[in-house]
């Protein structure tokens, strides 16, 4: 296959990931959209952690939130729970690796909150661990994954909320993740300027 071909294929394969995500996603992501502006508006926060491109992506919703995303509005209280190196660091020489969110969520987290989970495969031990500290600590999680959603699907209790990408390689999954994240942040930005119901 040509480079040329590679390319092309790689926009193809991504819009259709993009498709079959819309087709399934779009409900879930309203949800959630609706969980994360009710708890912005009740004086809750949203804290978001992931690894590798996931932390990226915790850290690019965070700044939406707290900064802007389009449009010009007062800042909202988001937290990514992947940028405190010395925090990050010291849990997991401490403690171990999987605790390096959970303890951040004890800490930092209460009822009302929400936490933005967010693994391609569903496996990562340490959002898992998250995940359950949130549940104990009486906060909603929205889990962000693919390939079914992995060990995560399993742990999410009724009132959360599963947006899961139905695709199985990596690349695509981060790519419908970032489509997530925006209509997240558009959505919420909707709400509270008035311009949906």
């Amino acid at each position: 296959m040509s480079l040329s071909a590679r390319i092309h294929s790689q926009f193809a394969e991504s819009i259709a990931a993009k498709q079959a995500a819309m087709a399934a996603m779009a409900g879930p992501i309203e949800a959630a959209v609706r969980l994360m502006h009710h708890a912005l508006r009740h004086d809750g926060k949203i804290m978001a952690c992931g690894n590798g491109g996931s932390a990226a992506d915790s850290q690019h919703f965070a700044a939406e939130l707290l900064n802007r995303f389009e449009k010009e509005r007062p800042p909202l209280a988001a937290i990514a729970l992947t940028t405190d190196t010395s925090t990050l660091t010291s849990i997991a020489n401490d403690y171990h690796y999987d605790e390096v969110f959970a303890k951040q969520v004890r800490g930092l987290g209460r009822a009302g909150d929400v936490l933005l989970a967010i693994s391609t495969s569903g496996n990562s031990p340490n959002v898992i661990q998250a995940i359950k500290v949130a549940q104990a600590k009486g906060m909603r999680v929205v889990a962000l994954t693919g390939k079914g959603g992995g060990k995560m699907a399993a742990l999410l209790a009724p009132e959360d909320i599963h947006l899961c990408v139905p695709a199985e390689r990596t690349a695509r999954i981060q790519e419908v993740h970032l489509v997530c994240i925006h209509c997240l942040c558009d959505g919420i930005d909707a709400l509270l300027l008035g311009e949906t119901e």
